[in-house]
C-alpha cells in the first residue's frame, strides 16, 4: 500500500529521472486527501510531440485505485481522450480486476499544501456533437451548462439561458431550479432535472478541474449532476 508521501515522492522522482515536469491542476478543496493502494498514470504536456502529450501508463495494476496525473496546461481536446482510453482500458479487463477500485485525478490542494484528489471514477465522457440529439434535446427536465472558460459559463434551458462568472454560477443556477420547481410542484408527473455539463474542447485541464471542484458539494433535491460529460 502506498500512502499520501509516497504518492508524492513517485511522482516527483518519476518527473526528475525522466527529465519531465508534470504541472498539476491547483485548488482549493479536494474532495480527499488520502487514496491507499494506488498506482499512476502520468499525461505529459511536451511539446515536442504532434499532439503535445504523452502518456506513460507502465506503472498501473488494474486491481488499485488509479491517481491519473495530468498535466493542467494540456486542453481537454489533448488530455480527454487519453482518460477515456484508461477508463477503457479497467472498465473492460477480464481478469485482475477489482470492482472497488477508483480512479482519481491528482491536484495540488492549497489548503494543505500537499496532494488531493478528485474522483471521476464513475464520469462518462462523450462527444457533444454526436450525442446532444439523442440525449440533451429530447430529454424533458434538462439544465445544460455549458463552460467556456472560468469567466464564460451560461446556463442554458429550454426557456431561457443567462451568462453568469464563475462566482455566482451556483447561486444562479440554484435560483434557476428553484423557479423550474415551482412549476413542477404543479405537475407532480415532472422528473427531477438532470444537470449536463458541455466543456469547450479548448479549456485547459485546471480550469476543468476548478470547475469540478466548485461543484463537488453541490446538492439539490430537486436536481441531480449527470455522469456523463460532453465536450464541444
Amino acid at each position: 500500500m502506498r500512502n499520501l508521501f509516497t504518492a508524492f515522492i513517485l511522482c516527483f522522482l518519476f518527473s526528475c529521472n525522466n527529465e519531465k515536469t508534470l504541472r498539476l491542476p491547483e485548488i482549493m478543496y479536494a474532495d480527499t486527501n488520502e487514496v491507499l493502494d494506488v498506482s499512476h498514470a502520468y499525461i505529459f504536456y511536451d511539446e515536442s510531440k504532434p499532439d503535445s502529450l504523452e502518456l506513460n501508463r507502465k506503472n498501473l495494476i488494474g486491481t488499485t485505485n488509479w491517481l491519473i496525473n495530468v498535466d493542467k496546461r494540456l486542453t481537454l481536446d489533448q488530455a480527454i481522450p487519453q482518460v477515456r482510453f484508461l477508463q477503457d482500458k479497467k472498465r473492460s479487463a477480464k481478469m485482475h480486476k477489482n470492482d472497488a477500485a477508483k480512479n482519481y485525478f491528482t491536484c495540488s490542494d492549497s489548503s494543505i499544501k500537499n496532494l488531493g484528489f478528485i474522483e471521476f471514477t464513475d464520469v462518462v465522457y462523450k462527444t457533444y456533437e454526436e450525442e446532444k440529439d439523442l440525449e440533451l434535446n429530447n430529454k424533458p427536465n434538462t439544465l445544460k451548462i455549458f463552460i467556456n472558460s472560468m469567466d464564460n459559463i451560461i446556463i442554458d434551458s429550454f426557456e431561457n439561458s443567462s451568462e453568469q462568472t464563475s462566482k455566482t454560477i451556483i447561486k444562479a443556477l440554484t435560483s434557476r431550479i428553484d423557479s423550474l420547481k415551482a412549476i413542477k410542484e404543479i405537475d407532480k408527473s415532472s422528473d427531477p432535472y438532470i444537470i449536463y455539463f458541455i466543456y469547450n474542447k479548448r479549456l485547459n485541464f485546471q480550469n476543468y478541474i476548478s470547475i469540478k471542484s466548485l461543484f463537488k458539494d453541490f446538492k439539490l433535491e430537486s436536481a441531480t449532476i449527470s455522469k456523463n460529460e460532453f465536450i464541444n
